[in-house]
């Protein structure tokens, strides 16, 4: 499991930084790639990764500013001259409106795409389950920005643990289509009579990562519970120390704002994205040695950084 940025600047591109996207590589875990925004220029910054658009099975959108969606029609086209065919359905999350835009996109650009788009589209105060499969459950709760905007938090399925093979050979249990029925945890009678149960010989199980990932919003109580124990919070910083009231009145937070909310959800680590153009060199040094005063570990991500996310210890 890998974040991958693309994308990590605020309103419009900059010379170091573009505007917002991200990409969760999840090919060890499902062979799938969700992309989380896609700004404008999101295809071109893809050029410089491994990324193939063909291998991006979901888009999750946060909200309908340019500067986070802008990027999508050309993307989507690209998908399709790279191979993508019928069975590649892309879904795509996103508030109200989403699929008027792209639609309307693509119609009048004479866009024809090789495979279907299925789209889930939000209303303002959503809460709850988008999806519920076999290792990932997804959930939303919306933000608060200028307009209708949403955080997702990305829960990993705890791992069984491995089949005790030893174990089972000290009790005389030779190898065969048994194991894989005690491994899925079920309980098994054997042909002398003994009754087997998988739990009993399992190791520890292997506990899931979750990962938070925010639009653009104010301080609200919906970051703090989309964030709570979570392996990674990735979180806007448009403002800087001292901005609080400024950050306020444009629907934005801080740098400090988002170090105190990683620290009451006890996240593990704190990632700083969304930054202005205003911040460059030592200024956004400054910006991350402010959020480790109240989170240590925080980092402030630039575009193409990778950052694997490794299983709880």
């Amino acid at each position: 499991m890998e974040l991958e940025f693309l994308g990590t600047g605020a309103g419009s591109p900059a010379k170091f930084r573009n505007v917002t996207s991200l990409a969760l590589k999840l090919l060890d875990e499902i062979n799938e790639i969700w992309l989380f925004d896609c700004g404008e220029g999101t295809q071109h910054q893809i050029l410089h990764t491994t990324i193939r658009p063909r291998k991006v099975d979901r888009i999750f959108i946060t909200h309908l500013h340019g500067d986070h969606i802008f990027g999508l029609p050309g993307f989507l086209s690209s998908r399709s001259f790279q191979g993508a065919q019928k069975a590649d359905v892309l879904k795509i999350y996103g508030p109200k409106g989403i699929k008027q835009y792209l639609e309307t996109s693509l119609k009048f650009s004479q866009t024809k795409l090789t495979y279907p788009i299925e789209y889930v589209e939000l209303t303002p105060n959503f809460a709850g389950t988008l999806f519920d499969e076999f290792r990932f459950k997804v959930t939303c709760m919306s933000l608060d920005h200028r307009i209708s905007c949403f955080g997702y938090r990305i829960e990993e399925k705890d791992y069984p643990g491995e089949l005790l093979i030893d174990k089972l050979k000290e009790e005389n249990v030779a190898p065969g289509p048994i194991y894989g029925r005690l491994k899925a945890g079920e309980t098994v009678t054997l042909e002398d009579g003994r009754v087997l149960d998988g739990k009993n010989y399992l190791g520890q199980t292997k506990k899931g990562r979750t990962i938070t990932i925010l639009g653009d919003t104010r301080q609200v109580s919906s970051v703090a519970q989309l964030a709570k124990n979570a392996d990674v919070l990735v979180h806007e910083s448009t403002f800087g120390k001292g901005e609080a009231k400024i950050a306020k009145n444009y629907y934005h937070a801080t740098c400090q704002q988002a170090a105190s909310v990683a620290k009451e959800a006890q996240v593990k680590q704190l990632l700083l994205t969304h930054i202005s153009a205003r911040y460059l060199g030592a200024a956004v040094l400054e910006l991350q040695n402010d959020a480790q005063q109240i989170f240590n570990n925080t980092k402030v991500v630039k575009d193409f950084d990778i950052i694997k996310v490794p299983f709880p210890k």
